[in-house]
């Protein structure tokens, strides 16, 4: 990509209007605001460049930091209007700080992210030579990619390297003489927003409603989210769910209830099963821990918080025929699964939220004419359970913003997947990021691996890592792959390869509970009893393996396969960077235990 100087990058009729908009939030003239806000913002578009805010979450197309970047501000400077500060101090005191605290909230907002271009982003010249951000913008063609196993809360610590090539030092003068404003952000430039008081909560809310918007805020735009996005590989995933497998406003045996306002899906069933499905289409990275699924659909503003700002719901379902039962659940909006014309009837009994404030318990009908046991209270539209971003927009005014950030269409985020990234129909041509809602829903094809029947076996697993491995869903001889080439055959990463089978097939879970054992544990007790693996000479299942990189080392357990060419046809060669431990595993190795069966686990 070739850099383009700040006025270029700022030049859209977008951000145009953006700058327009922060500039009627302040109090200042045209030259005062072009020192304090506008050279910092060129000086930041001058940094970021076409640079993304994210791989594949929000703002992921070139262009989206800067984009990203300006919304930010803009909503923080309207959060911040409904705010006295320094709060506690006398109205004189408040006013005579009011542009710093103003000015503070715009800074806190823009630099937040910023260290991202320091530790998330591998950037060089056309030469090879590595850009880092300390050295200034760039000034020649230059391309980038992001760094693989990044760690997400380093950006934060890596703010300090870089506000002060945004800020001058005459502001950080004027901003050091108010104490409280000084210290709170510190604290929000530091990551530290526990302690950063209501500037802190300012630029959460502001951060929280850009993402919320970019992702989930319009349905359209969660839908034509290009299909490399994770938001829209759960978004599918979850529709093809509801088409295929769950059952709905069931008097009691129910994966999830309709009501007028809001689908509820019980919380478990609908983590379980969507990481199995997605898992089964071949599509990694998702949280093996439920809590992380939850927080990863409220992330991505699929599922809607609670009025305290979380993901689970508790909730009580009373059927027309008087059955009632509490569930914890997840809470989406109708519009982001069906279109009008194709969303089912509503539930006729009743939803009723426990423990929500009391101004959410308005009333409305469920269904036109449906019987019912009883008036049913509305589930959604409150602005105590709404989006975070329409909560705001009830209290402070911020609604009018979400027209101001939707006026004109982004750069396709495809064009950012790099050519290695891209795989099968996602190597394709993708829809533009923010265009129109699909006309029909999107039909996913059913899983093709093969589903056990209610006693799974060790074929069953055979049958799916054979299937996995052949259509290259289960990567062979790559750094975090769960099946190698060793020793002219198959090497079967324990645990991971087992507890990948159980994540994709949930209802081993209630079989292993029966046997007092985990999952995996379960399914890697078939396979054993299946004989299909290579034993040492001193009887025991497990091998170990050296792993040795180019800058580290370390070791793997796992199985051997008896005969390689059930799974591969043609074994491949082995991988080099991995080798048989010439020492066998001891009986005192914590990662081999053996039961009264001589059945090892890792």
């Amino acid at each position: 990509m070739r850099p383009e100087p700040a006025a270029s990058l700022l030049a859209t009729p977008r951000r145009q209007r953006l700058l327009e908009h922060i500039w009627q939030r302040t109090s200042l003239s045209r030259r005062q605001f072009a020192t304090l806000y506008l050279t910092p913002l060129e000086r930041y578009a001058d940094l970021v460049q076409q640079f993304p805010a994210s791989e594949s979450h929000h703002h992921a197309y070139p262009g989206g930091m800067l984009d990203h970047g300006l919304e930010i501000v803009a909503y923080a400077l309207k959060l911040r209007q409904s705010h006295l500060l320094p709060a506690g101090t006398t109205p004189e005191a408040q006013a005579a700080q009011a542009e710093a605290w103003t000015a503070g909230t715009a800074y806190a907002a823009l630099l937040h992210d910023i260290g991202k271009v320091a530790v998330d982003l591998h950037v060089e010249y056309a030469d090879g030579t590595v850009w880092h951000p300390w050295h200034g913008p760039l000034r020649r063609p230059y391309r980038f990619r992001y760094r693989k196993e990044r760690e997400y809360r380093l950006h934060s610590a890596a703010t300090g390297l870089l506000y002060a090539r945004l800020l001058d030092p005459g502001i950080f003068d004027w901003l050091a003489g108010y104490p409280d404003l000084w210290a709170a952000l510190l604290y929000v430039l530091a990551g530290q927003y526990e302690h950063a008081g209501t500037l802190g909560e300012l630029v959460v809310q502001a951060d929280q409603a850009s993402v919320a918007q970019e992702l989930g805020g319009d349905p359209s735009k969660a839908l034509a989210a290009p299909k490399h996005a994770l938001q829209r590989k759960l978004l599918d995933g979850l529709r093809f769910l509801l088409r295929e497998e769950f059952k709905l406003n069931q008097p009691q045996a129910s994966d999830g209830w309709l009501t007028q306002d809001a689908l509820w899906l019980v919380s478990k069933t609908v983590s379980d099963k969507l990481r199995a499905h997605l898992l089964q289409q071949g599509i990694d990275g998702i949280p093996a821990s439920n809590t992380a699924v939850f927080n990863v659909l409220q992330d991505h503003g699929i599922a809607l918080p609670t009025s305290d700002g979380k993901a689970i719901w508790k909730a009580s379902v009373t059927s027309d025929a008087g059955w009632s039962h509490s569930f914890t659940f997840l809470k989406l909006s109708p519009a982001l699964i069906w279109e009008a014309a194709d969303r089912p009837a509503p539930f006729a009994g009743q939803v009723q939220v426990e423990q929500e404030p009391e101004d959410a318990a308005q009333q409305v009908p469920a269904a036109p004419g449906a019987a019912r046991a009883g008036p049913e209270p509305a589930l959604s539209g409150a602005p105590p359970v709404a989006p975070v971003m329409m909560a705001a927009a009830a209290d402070n005014g911020v609604g009018a913003l979400l027209d101001l950030l939707d006026m004109a269409p982004a750069t396709p985020a495809s064009n950012l997947i790099p050519p290695e990234a891209a795989t099968g129909a996602q190597a394709g041509a993708e829809g533009d990021p923010r265009g129109s809602m699909p006309a029909a829903m999107p039909t996913a094809p059913p899983a093709a691996t093969p589903r056990p029947q209610a006693e799974p076996s060790g074929k069953d697993f055979m049958g799916w890592l054979t299937q996995g491995v052949r259509s290259r869903k289960l990567i062979i001889n790559d750094a975090k792959a769960l099946v190698h080439t060793v020793a002219g055959t198959a090497y079967l990463v324990s645990p991971g390869v087992f507890q990948r089978y159980a994540q994709e097939h949930p209802q081993v879970a209630a079989i292993a509970r029966q046997e007092k054992l985990e999952a995996w544990q379960w399914v890697q007790k078939r396979f054993e009893k299946l004989g299909a693996h290579r034993k040492q000479p001193s009887g025991l299942n497990i091998w170990t393996c050296d792993v040795t990189g180019p800058r580290k080392s370390r070791r793997l357990h796992g199985y051997l396969l008896a005969r390689p060419e059930a799974l591969f046809g043609e074994v491949p060669p082995d991988n080099p960077y991995l080798r048989l431990a010439n020492e066998a595993p001891t009986r005192e190795n914590p990662a081999v235990q053996n039961d009264n069966d001589n059945d090892e686990q890792e």
